[in-house]
Formats: structure tokens, C-alpha cells, sequence
């Protein structure tokens, strides 16, 4: 786990060494234990760990190594092959690089190390490309051929790990976050219009290629780009793996929860991999409690710290069951409260660190839980990302199974779940319909279907005309083709939506404090089997969310855990700490950066917001993407044309 980054110029150098260090110092956090860079010009191979003069090169190479597995010196980057024609810059672990290793040494390999490091380079080395699907882990990588004279750049699966680059006046730069980019000269600070319309009507960020800022991209998952050295302006991403919808599985429910029980044990075995202390984060829900209670099995041993966030409002605490947990999988539990006062003295900073605005203030929640890990001295983390949106965790996947039951005509179980789901808090008759229909009719309808139920597309507290004048549509997506409308859901939300952003959050917010944080539920082999299998496995006619999970982990979890009907995520009382913050709030509404922003109607922001401290209107999540955006702009200086 580290950060990287590099240049690829042209015409060739010199790398002023102001540029090296912009790399070194914003990356430190995420490789705080050793550092190094390599350059390469005219044939010939330099490096070291610091430079204070230009350098005249082609291609650089910068690594800030947060030490993980195989803590020697001999783990250091840039790392290359004993022939001297790869070399690697890289970010993640791979968890099978033991089994791979052995492969490898079949092959006539030679290891100096234990390192996962080594392990890729060498199957890059044998395999090229190729070797990408052969991994199960995490990864943001650079390899350096020096013979062809090409960049290989490579992103995992699921885009656990960043990679964004950026095509500037001098060439191509990558790095693991956007910072160090940003202070390359000729790259820009404008914003991406379509991405700014996205994050404010609809939450969503980290979707896709682009960013926030027009000038700077990331490589998508599960995506490597391939750099001539000599035309590095041709490069272009390219897909390399992805999930085939259309397979499916003849498994029964008992076969495939055993399946999965088997597949997710595994990964939990592998993500365990490690030569420092593995911790746990711990909400109480089952897919955290999951991790936890396998981990136990796994090692009954095993000193296991589990960090939970505990929100101090009743009707969104789970700290009874982070404590039936801890209980029953015998771990340290360390338990996190946090206040509204916290959260404004550390606001600054944590913008800071994501790089771009988050959706809510629960990330905030997420920051405290992993600087309570490194107090603790856990330096690898843990945590269930993804399990939402493969086994249907959240509210809004109900919504597809109904949509999937009238697809494909099957009246009885939609009217049952379609029962179920108009009793639960914010799910009425009439709040259900829309959403179903907006699933089921095509795309070209969506506009009229828009009119009629009086949704405007550009509110009143957006600046329309700015957003015409940059060409932007609203970009959402809401038809699902075929007839399995949840796992089309599912898909989207896995690959565009939901997961994207939420491992942004957790990327950077681990970082900050030099974590590596792991999710075993994303790997392909897990994937593959959920995506396959018949939807009611996931979501149940009677509304029960993770059906087929909940069944695999008998035994495992306590039932307590498993039989839970209600879903909280990871809650903060956003209202209640918004409203006390008050004063904040308005300075920010107030302050020139917003005055700045013309994309924004700031006038009917402030009405807004008014009319929610006299009690008339109910704070929604809107207000948040207003005060983290403008607080955004401010600290990263960014143009809003």
C-alpha cells in the first residue's frame, strides 16, 4: 500500500526538482516509511530517494512505500527485474501472491524478496497484460518497460485503488490523488461542468473517466493504459475484465450459499495476509459482522481490534450491536463517539485530504474510526465495502426486485414485496410507484415522465444558464433493459454509482492515517457467483435484503446479527449537527468562494436555509453539497469559468 506517481515528457526534461517534490510531500501520508524515484533518458536508468536539482530525464518514476508485507529494505520502489528492462512503481497487495509465486518459480523465477511486489513484476514480466486477471487483490500499478520503451498502467477490478492522470503542456503525469497534479504548471483548475450538476442534484461523484477538474482523469477499473514513451499524447485506457450479466447460475439456494460461503471464507483467509497488526471496522450490520466472525474462524487466535463508529442519537446507535459482536467473536472493541464541534475543527483538513466533496458527513464518522486505528497501532484494515451492492443491501434495491417481479410478470411476489416495502419509514404507495416506473419505462420517456410528476431538472437554487451554456444534461440513469431489473441495479451501482465513491472515501480517509484498508467482498470470483445467481436469492419476495448471504453465514455471525430487518449504513445525525453548527454554515453560504461560484444561485440557497432554521423546510442532503462544495472550492482554488 503506497502512493505513486511519474511524468512522461516530450519532448525530454529537465523535471524541475519543485515537481518531484510536490509528488513526494502530498503522497507522504499514503507511504510514510520509505521513499524512492527512478528516471530514465537516453537508454540509461537513474534513482535514488531525493533530488534537489533538475533532472534531466524522459520518464520519472516516484514511489512513497507504506510497508506491509516483507518490511526489509529489500521491498523497496521503484523495484525492477534482474535484467533491468521492468521496472514498478505500485500501490495495493496482491493476496495470491504466494500461490503465484510458486507458479512463478516453476517457470524459472528467482525471488530475492517476499514482497507481493516482486511477485507482480514477475508475472507482468511472464505474462505481459495477461497477467492482470490472474490476480486477486488490489492494485494501481506503473511498469516501466525499457526496452520497448513504453508505460504500462494498470487499475484493479473494482478501482479500490486511485490512479488519475493528467495530459499536460509537458507530456503525461500519473499519481495516486489529484493533488500533486494540480501543481504542474498548465493544469487547469476548471471545473467539469457535467460532473459539478452531478454531484449537486444527485450526490454522485467518482463515476467514469472524469473528474471534478476538466483537466485531470482517472483510469477506470478495471482498465490499463499502455504509454509510448515517444507519444505519450496517444495513449488510450482500455478495458481489460468485466462482468458478463448475461451468465447465469443453475445453482440451488442451499448450493450456492454453501458456494459463497466457501468463496468468502477464502478471501477473508487471503485479505488476512500480512506482517503487521490487521484490525476490523465494525458497524454492527452483517456484512462487517461477517468479516469479523470469519476472521475469528479463520484464526481462533488471533488478537483481533475491531473500531466502531457510535453515533450518539438513539434511533441510529448500533452500539448493541457492535457489543453482540465483540462478544461473540471475542475481539477488542474500541468504540467511537464523535460531536459536531469535532467535526467543524476538522473539516479543513479532511476536504483536504479527499480531494474532492463527499456526499455526507458520515465520511467524517469513517475518519475518526480509522485515526483510532493507527492510535491503536493497526496498521491494516478490514472493512465490508461493497456487500451492498452485490447482495442488494440498501432500500432502493426492493424498488428493483418489484421492478423485476412486473418485468417478467409475476404478479403475486411484487404485490408481497411491494406490501412490505410501502411499510417501511418513507416508502409509501405513493413514493413506490414513481420509482418503479421510473425503472421500467425507456429513457426517451423519462422527460415526460419528469413533467408529470413535477420534478425540475435544473432547481431553483442551481444557476440554469451556467449549466446550459456548458452543454449539460441530466446524466442519471433510470431504465434497466431486460427483465432482470435488480441485477442491472445492481451492476450500475457497483460499477457507476454507489461503490465508486464510497472507495474514494475510504481510500483517502485510511491513508490520511497511513492504513491499509482491504474489502475482502470485492473480488472477482465473489462477483461473479452473486451476479449469476437468480435475483430472489439476493432479495427475497418477503423483502428480506441479502437472502442468500444471511443463509451462508449461519453459524457464523450470531442470529441476532443475521435476523435484522432494518438498514443503517453508517448514520451520522446530519440534521442535528448541521443546525448546531449554525454559524459555520452561514459563513460558509456567505463567504466570497460561493459569491465565485456561478454555477450556484447563492440567493435562494440562503432563502433555503432560512426557511430550514425557522422550521418551514426539512433539511435534506442538498445542503450538505452546497457547504462541502464551496468550502471545496476555497481550499483547492478551483474555476468555475
Amino acid at each position: 500500500m503506497c502512493g505513486i506517481g511519474g511524468l512522461v515528457l516530450t519532448p525530454p526534461g529537465p523535471i524541475k526538482p519543485e515537481w518531484m517534490h510536490a509528488f513526494f510531500q502530498e503522497l507522504e501520508h499514503r507511504g510514510p516509511d520509505d521513499s524512492g524515484w527512478l528516471s530514465f533518458h537516453r537508454g540509461k536508468i537513474r534513482h535514488g530517494r531525493d533530488v534537489d536539482y533538475d533532472l534531466a530525464a524522459k520518464t520519472l518514476l516516484i514511489h512513497r512505500r507504506l510497508s506491509i508485507l516483507d518490511l526489509t529494505e529489500a521491498g523497496h520502489q521503484p523495484m525492477g527485474t534482474p535484467d533491468g528492462r521492468y521496472w514498478i512503481v505500485f500501490n495495493g497487495e496482491i493476496y495470491n501472491y504466494v500461490e503465484l509465486r510458486e507458479e512463478l518459480r516453476a517457470l524459472g523465477h528467482r525471488f530475492r524478496s517476499h514482497s507481493d511486489t516482486e511477485v507482480l513484476l514477475a508475472a507482468y514480466q511472464q505474462w505481459g497484460r495477461e497477467a492482470l486477471t490472474r490476480l486477486v487483490g488490489m492494485f494501481a500499478f506503473a511498469i516501466l518497460d525499457v526496452q520497448a520503451r513504453r508505460l504500462f498502467l494498470a487499475r484493479d477490478f473494482f478501482g479500490i485503488k486511485p490512479l488519475y492522470y493528467a495530459f499536460w503542456q509537458e507530456g503525461l503525469a500519473f499519481a495516486s490523488e489529484i493533488k500533486p497534479l494540480l501543481e504542474l504548471p498548465g493544469v487547469s483548475r476548471e471545473v467539469n461542468p457535467q460532473r459539478l450538476y452531478d454531484y449537486l442534484c444527485s450526490g454522485i461523484t467518482d463515476h467514469g473517466a472524469d473528474t471534478l477538474f476538466a483537466d485531470i482523469k482517472q483510469l477506470p477499473a478495471a482498465y490499463y493504459m499502455e504509454v509510448p514513451l515517444d507519444h505519450s499524447q496517444a495513449a488510450r485506457p482500455m478495458r481489460y475484465w468485466s462482468i458478463n450479466l448475461a451468465e447465469t447460475s443453475e445453482l440451488s439456494f442451499e448450493e450456492a450459499a454453501k458456494q459463497l460461503r466457501d468463496l468468502f471464507l477464502e478471501s477473508v483467509r487471503l485479505h488476512l495476509r500480512s506482517d503487521v497488526p490487521v484490525g476490523a471496522a465494525l458497524s454492527g450490520g452483517i456484512d462487517s459482522s461477517s468479516i469479523v466472525g470469519a476472521m475469528r474462524l479463520i484464526d481462533p487466535k488471533l488478537e483481533i481490534h475491531t473500531f466502531s463508529y457510535i453515533a450518539d442519537a438513539p434511533g441510529i446507535s448500533e452500539e448493541r450491536w457492535v457489543d453482540i459482536v465483540g462478544r461473540a467473536a471475542r475481539v477488542v472493541v474500541h468504540k467511537i463517539k464523535v460531536t459536531s464541534d469535532e467535526l467543524v475543527a476538522d473539516l479543513d483538513h479532511l476536504i483536504g485530504v479527499q480531494g474532492e466533496p463527499f456526499g455526507s458527513t458520515s465520511m467524517y464518522a469513517q475518519w475518526r474510526v480509522f485515526q483510532a486505528a493507527r492510535k491503536a497501532g493497526i496498521k491494516v484494515m478490514l472493512d465490508g465495502q461493497g456487500a451492498d451492492e452485490l447482495l442488494g443491501g440498501y432500500p432502493n434495491y426492493r424498488i428493483a426486485q418489484i421492478s423485476s417481479f412486473l418485468r417478467r410478470g409475476r404478479l403475486a411476489p411484487a404485490t408481497e414485496l411491494w406490501r412490505y416495502t410501502s411499510t417501511l419509514p418513507g416508502n409509501g404507495f405513493s413514493s413506490v410507484l414513481p420509482r418503479v416506473i421510473k425503472l421500467l419505462i425507456p429513457t426517451t420517456l423519462k422527460n415526460p415522465l419528469r413533467r408529470l410528476l413535477k420534478q425540475d431538472t435544473f432547481p431553483a437554487w442551481l444557476n440554469a444558464s451556467w449549466f446550459h451554456e456548458h452543454h449539460v444534461e441530466d446524466s442519471s440513469v433510470s431504465y434497466a433493459e431486460g427483465k432482470e431489473v435488480l441485477k442491472h441495479v445492481l451492476y450500475h451501482t457497483l460499477t457507476q454509482t454507489s461503490l465508486p465513491q464510497l472507495l474514494r472515501y475510504e481510500d483517502r480517509n485510511s491513508m490520511a492515517f497511513s492504513i491499509e484498508s482491504r474489502v475482502p467482498f470485492l473480488t472477482p470470483a465473489l462477483s461473479k457467483l452473486l451476479l449469476a445467481l437468480p435475483e430472489h436469492y439476493i432479495v427475497a419476495a418477503d423483502g428480506t435484503s441479502k437472502a442468500i448471504f444471511r443463509h451462508a453465514m449461519r453459524g457464523i455471525v450470531p442470529d441476532a446479527i443475521l435476523d435484522r430487518t432494518d438498514k443503517l449504513g453508517f448514520p451520522t445525525p446530519e440534521t442535528n449537527w448541521l443546525l448546531s453548527i449554525r454559524p459555520c454554515v452561514e459563513r460558509v453560504l456567505k463567504n466570497r468562494t460561493g459569491t465565485q461560484i456561478h454555477a450556484l444561485n447563492l440567493r435562494e440557497i440562503q432563502r433555503i436555509w432560512e426557511q430550514i432554521v425557522n422550521g418551514s423546510r426539512q433539511l435534506d442532503s442538498h445542503v450538505w453539497r452546497w457547504v462541502n462544495l464551496i468550502l471545496w472550492a476555497e481550499k483547492f482554488a478551483a474555476r468555475f469559468g
